[in-house]
């Protein structure tokens, strides 16, 4: 039998039974169509999240007061953490590799304009902000570079608040009162967007120093540096645990470079997408056990037809194959159908609810169609192989 000729055979097979073809094929059909719609969704949450934590820039360390980890010593002791403050921020500054560094001081608190009050989020942060978190002045400009213990109550607004407090009015050089304080604003940024929920464009920036009188705070609540791009965050971070273990006496801070966040996330968002997926594979698993049982009926139907095959002279090794085919046509089949419901799923769903995002990527889809062609050469198998070595004299008789 040649090669075209089995082809052809195995089609007719398939498209004989079209009803019980479909009925098989559709489980695949709806574990693959599950497993690219599951794994889209994570993907797409996966760069999302990611890309919400890059959009600060890539060559950034933060530094927090306090140890993230414990030891083994009673609580009982009296906790020596020192506060982080303004000289530590400045002594960091002066490590080599350290471009700038920002302290900053976050609360909430009413900001009014003549009649209008609105009560939002307000930053306290140092001049090279913009230049460490990649934000940029659209209007007037950002606070001065001073010393911070006689920062002058100026404030930079986000693009937000400038519409909520002016409207379309020049807000330069005008005074609110932030938190029953009397600011002049100088500046306004442009249009950031949202970080992970929080609107940075519906907030107000203040000098450091106002922002720890404002809410009444003795220490900073983080210190993000700044690192010449392409240096070693590891080295960079080892120069900031020294300086401020010498400072403080022992270690009572917590560094985290930018790569250590976003490899521990990625870490998070990847098992994330292996669990939605293993769940839509229960789907493809159920679609592998029906193809096993179509085919065993499909042998114990067709124990004639292939005992003429036989008689005419077609060998185990053909016979074999024609059943292999057949469900390795209808796995595959199944699958294209199950990529096609997938993808355009997924690409319905980013369009209908776009803070939703979706991504389905390549390896996704290729991965998806040969999982279900293995799965359909698994489940034929053992069918195929009762049907090859059936003997054809009894094979026959049973016609």
């Amino acid at each position: 039998m040649r090669l075209r000729d089995l082809l052809r055979y195995t089609l007719r097979s398939v498209t004989a039974a079209r009803m019980r073809s479909l009925l098989t094929a559709l489980g695949i059909t709806v574990g693959i169509a599950s497993v690219v719609l599951l794994t889209s969704i994570g993907e797409g949450i996966h760069r999302y999240v990611l890309s919400e934590f890059t959009q600060f820039g890539t060559n950034l360390i933060s530094v927090t007061p306090g140890r993230s980890t414990t030891f083994g010593i009673s609580g009982a002791i009296i906790n020596t953490v020192r506060p982080l403050t303004l000289d530590d921020a400045e002594s960091l500054g002066r490590i080599p590799g350290v471009e700038a560094v920002v302290p900053m001081v976050q609360g909430n608190a009413a900001i009014e304009r003549g009649q209008r009050t609105r009560r939002t989020a307000v930053y306290g942060v140092g001049p090279e902000m913009p230049r460490v978190w990649q934000m940029q002045v659209a209007l007037g400009r950002f606070l001065p570079a001073e010393d911070p213990r006689l920062a002058r109550p100026f404030a930079v607004l986000g693009s937000r608040m400038r519409k909520e407090l002016f409207g379309s009015d020049n807000p330069l050089g005008r005074p609110v009162r932030i938190g029953g304080e009397r600011f002049r604003v100088i500046g306004v940024l442009a249009p950031k967007g949202q970080m992970l929920g929080f609107d940075l464009d519906d907030a107000a920036y203040i000098p450091t120093r106002k922002a720890m009188a404002l809410f009444d705070r003795d220490s900073l609540m983080e210190v993000d540096l700044l690192y010449t791009p392409g240096a070693d965050s590891g080295a960079i971070a080892e120069r900031i645990r020294r300086t401020l273990s010498r400072r403080h006496g022992n270690e009572d801070f917590t560094i985290i470079t930018q790569d250590q966040m976003l490899d521990t996330l990625g870490s998070i968002l990847d098992i994330l997408t292996l669990a939605v997926a293993a769940l839509g594979g229960i789907s493809l698993l159920v679609g592998g056990v029906g193809i096993l049982t179509i085919m065993t009926i499909a042998v114990t139907e067709r124990t004639g037809e292939v005992g003429l095959l036989r008689a005419i002279g077609a060998r185990r090794r053909q016979i074999l194959l024609l059943f292999l085919g057949e469900a390795v046509a209808l796995s595959g089949l199944g699958g294209l159908a199950g990529l096609l419901l997938g993808a355009g799923g997924a690409w319905l769903l980013g369009t209908l609810v776009p803070a939703l995002p979706t991504h389905t990527p390549w390896s996704f889809v290729l991965l998806a169609e040969t999982t279900a062609i293995a799965i359909g050469l698994l489940s034929g198998v053992t069918p195929a192989l009762r049907a090859a070595r059936l003997d054809p004299v009894a094979a026959l008789r049973e016609e």
